[in-house]
């Protein structure tokens, strides 16, 4: 029997049974109840209240470890490196020694600080719920759990690794080195970021790079001795310049935020650029980390200034090579088997699919439930993409401990 007609075929009586126990009810109540928290990137308390909810139920598989974040800095409006503070985040290990190991992944934090008006959920129509997180991603930590809880105590051969970190929407600097370790113990990798609406997966994804890069010029008289002044903000401005033209088909360039500056009478000493680049393959990010250092140094002579640059590529491209495609055709034979059809398209958002796929992990990124309008106050979830999507990834997984799953494609 080929690989695929394992991925494909009808369900068997016993996976139906499993399959059936799975309902929407809970993981709907669950979604709105944590929805209700917020647990913005930066608001510490409010992550820790949504660690203290989840800590429990997916403790219910075997202890969970509160993970403290790694180190990690930025650079504030001063331009100087401050500690950057992020949540804990939740681990579980699941029967280490098994011989097939899954990693699903999943983020507690959201886009939403404490201050923002996008603070509850409500019901749009029969199958819609606008709220907070509802689609990135509490309903897809929903769909995890609820997949999990359908499977985890059936499949003794099947090991499983959960990684529910609190930094995800910030480029996961604080839970990188926790998701790479569990990445590399596993076989596949399954993280719980939304589908669009008609379903469609996310392929292959470009990667992303955030810096800081701050100049220091020198203050003087503006009207007395201006000559003596080195312009810190005219300086920064032909670097934004420079920045945007670097951008070509492949990689993308975005000056998002200048500091600096202070009365009209002083030549500015302190400006600082933070800027965001988006390239579409590991070629596009060498270019684009030779060109913005040629732009820096560019800079820095032509103005007698100094610069230094702060920041780096968080997310690595993630192309849809051989190793993807594996995962891609387990989770479109599984669906084949479920009667619903599975489809991806290339993005250019980023996640921490990026990341596990960086260490060779063959993972598919978008298992989460349908929706839309994430990162905006019209976020939603379609309700009934729940059970679909708990029985895709719980069938995935009883597949996955019937049959294996090799790391490196070899059985």
């Amino acid at each position: 029997m080929t690989t695929e007609s394992l991925w494909n075929a009808p369900p068997t009586t016993a996976e139906a049974d499993v399959l059936a126990g799975i309902a929407a009810e809970s993981m709907l109540t669950r979604t709105l109840a944590w929805s209700a928290i917020n647990s913005g990137s930066r608001n510490l308390d409010g992550l820790a209240a949504m660690a203290d909810v989840l800590q429990p139920l997916f403790g219910q598989f075997g202890p969970v470890a509160r993970v403290v974040p790694s180190p990690a800095e930025a650079v504030d409006s001063s331009g100087t490196c401050r500690p950057l503070a992020h949540g804990d985040n939740l681990y579980l290990v699941v029967r280490p020694d098994a011989p097939v190991r899954v990693l699903l992944t999943g983020h507690m934090d959201t886009v939403f600080p404490a201050d923002h008006p996008f603070q509850s959920s409500r019901r749009v129509d029969a199958n819609t719920v606008n709220g907070p997180g509802v689609a990135d991603m509490k309903g897809g930590i929903a769909v995890m759990l609820a997949a999990l809880e359908a499977v985890g105590h059936v499949t003794p051969n099947l090991g499983f690794d959960v990684v529910i970190n609190a930094d995800e929407e910030v480029s996961s600097l604080g839970s990188a080195a926790l998701l790479r370790a569990a990445a590399v113990r596993c076989h596949l990798g399954l993280t719980y970021e939304p589908a669009l609406p008609d379903g469609t997966l996310a392929g292959a994804r470009g990667g992303s790079g955030n810096f800081s890069a701050v100049v220091r010029g020198r203050a003087a008289h503006a009207g007395r001795e201006p000559e003596l002044g080195r312009n810190a903000i005219v300086a920064a401005a032909d670097l934004i310049v420079r920045l945007a033209a670097l951008g070509r088909a492949g990689c993308t360039v975005n000056p998002a935020k200048i500091d600096g500056g202070g009365p009209n009478n002083i030549v500015p000493d302190l400006a600082i650029v933070r800027f965001n680049v988006r390239p579409a393959t590991l070629a596009d990010q060498a270019y684009a980390a030779a060109a913005i250092a040629g732009a820096v140094a560019a800079v820095a002579a032509a103005h007698d200034v100094s610069v230094s640059l702060d920041g780096g590529f968080a997310r690595p491209p993630k192309p849809l090579d051989a190793t993807q495609a594996r995962a891609f055709d387990l989770v479109r034979g599984c669906g084949a088997a479920l009667g619903l059809p599975i489809g991806w398209r290339a993005t250019g958002g980023v996640c921490d699919g990026n990341n596990l796929a960086a260490t060779g992990l063959a993972v598919v990124d978008t298992m989460g439930v349908r929706g839309g309008a994430i990162h905006s106050a019209d976020e939603f979830v379609l309700i009934d993409s729940f059970v679909e999507r708990a029985r895709l990834s719980a069938l995935v997984l009883l597949r996955v401990a019937a049959h294996g799953f090799a790391r490196d494609g070899v059985a």
